[in-house]
């Protein structure tokens, strides 16, 4: 993180070269570097050596027949015509989307700061009662409560909330219909801020302080998942668990191992890839879930442990849809090609060239090139640009979103009642 010039055969003193930045020591004061960029510039170079590293590391040297060469001379004069830092970026995806394959992304730059006004999120859901006048908590959505920002402020211990009671002002800022909590809580994320709270009746008038959440998506993640585990156990008579996979890198390998090692002593097993992110662990997952039982260790004081161990007791469906994609679409394919149960949902995204992303443009860009494609033996390269069909297709309509019912969950459900039955 440093530099130094010295003349050629020459060491400095040991005292000096632990001395700041001069002469004597060779240190240069990098902070008094100045450096005058001409955005133009740069952009005609990276538009160039994005283009460059497309054509190097494409996963088909013919670039799938597109006329690579033809592209850039196609968008090259288009430079002439950007204006700012966003601009250039449409320019790079438009290029690149020429190539028709998935992952090719542009990402970061060099922007200038945006102004950022966050707002503080209580992590729950409000409703305003017209005939009280009134804010209510309409419902308390629970997560992780052991981690920081993982859980409702508002279920913190010694707060003594619950549905139905009142909000009455922000920081002292009376709240009403015009004024809902969220407009006091502009600019207040990860703050502490006092909420004067009363009972469903409006009575026990009083004041909490709650520190407020940046973002409400792992509690409201954590409800979601725990809705659906509670849901199966109950309609299954307890006899089919339930394991969500929001991606397959570090956070979806560890949401499965959270869930499987408690779900797979269970007659049958739902797991869910909806809204998959992708990544590159579906093999690893994929290994444990065509586990077959042959044995069982056997004991005189517990009860028999399953050979192979944490082997599936029973039968299997997954849930998809057209969010999951990249790894999440080969988890999909895959799941059908191993034959480890019904596929139900919808169609995948349908992106499967992986990419490496490691070449920085010259302002910090990133720029991707679809480097792994992937071959399956029933359908070759059929993937990409596809996605995989669900054995069984389907929708989630408006109507049923809106009344709060998951119809792709309810099938699932129906399909490993049918497969417990005939087991």
């Amino acid at each position: 993180g440093r530099l130094r010039a010295l003349p050629a055969g020459k060491k400095p003193a040991a005292e000096a070269a632990a001395k700041g930045p001069g002469r004597e020591s060779g240190w240069i004061d990098l902070g008094r570097i100045r450096v005058s960029v001409e955005p133009p510039r740069e952009w005609a170079q990276m538009l160039r050596e994005g283009w460059r590293l497309m054509r190097d590391h494409f996963w088909k040297e013919d670039m799938a027949g597109v006329d690579w060469e033809g592209v850039y001379e196609r968008y090259r004069p288009l430079l002439d015509r950007v204006g700012c830092r966003s601009e250039f970026s449409d320019l790079m995806w438009e290029m690149q989307g020429e190539l028709g394959t998935s992952h090719a992304y542009e990402l970061g730059g060099d922007y200038r700061p945006e102004p950022s006004y966050p707002l503080g999120l209580l992590g729950a859901d409000l409703a305003w009662d017209e005939e009280e006048r009134t804010c209510r908590i309409a419902a308390l959505p629970r997560g992780d409560s052991w981690r920081p920002g993982h859980d409702s402020p508002l279920a913190a211990p010694g707060l003594g909330l619950a549905p139905g009671d009142r909000i009455l002002a922000v920081n002292g800022a009376k709240v009403d219909r015009m004024h809902p909590p969220e407009k006091h809580l502009v600019n207040q994320a990860g703050l502490r801020v006092e909420l004067t709270v009363a009972n469903a009746e409006g009575k026990r008038k009083r004041t909490v302080t709650v520190e407020t959440l940046r973002s409400e998506q792992p509690l409201r993640y954590r409800a979601w998942v725990e809705r659906n585990r509670a849901l199966v156990h109950e309609r299954s008579g307890g006899r089919a668990g339930y394991i969500h996979i929001p991606d397959m890198g570090p956070r979806g390998f560890a949401e499965f191992h959270r869930y499987f090692l408690a779900e797979v002593y269970r007659e049958a097993l739902i797991v869910d890839v909806r809204f998959n992110g992708g990544g590159h662990v579906s093999q690893l997952l994929l290994e444990k879930l065509r586990r077959k039982r042959v044995g069982y260790d056997t004991q005189r004081w517990g009860e028999p442990v399953p050979y192979p161990f944490e082997a599936p007791r029973g039968p299997m469906v997954a849930l998809t849809n057209q969010w999951a994609g990249s790894d999440g679409d080969i988890f999909s394919h895959c799941f059908k090609l191993y034959g480890l149960g019904p596929l139900i949902g919808k169609r995948t995204w349908g992106g499967v060239v992986g990419i490496w992303p490691r070449h920085a443009l010259v302002d910090g860009t990133i720029t991707t090139q679809p480097e792994f494609s992937f071959w399956f033996e029933d359908v070759g390269f059929g993937v990409e640009n596809y996605g995989t069909d669900p054995d069984i297709e389907v929708e989630i309509l408006p109507q049923h979103y809106a009344a709060g019912r998951d119809t792709q969950l309810e099938v699932a459900l129906r399909e490993v009642r049918k497969l417990l039955k005939h087991r």
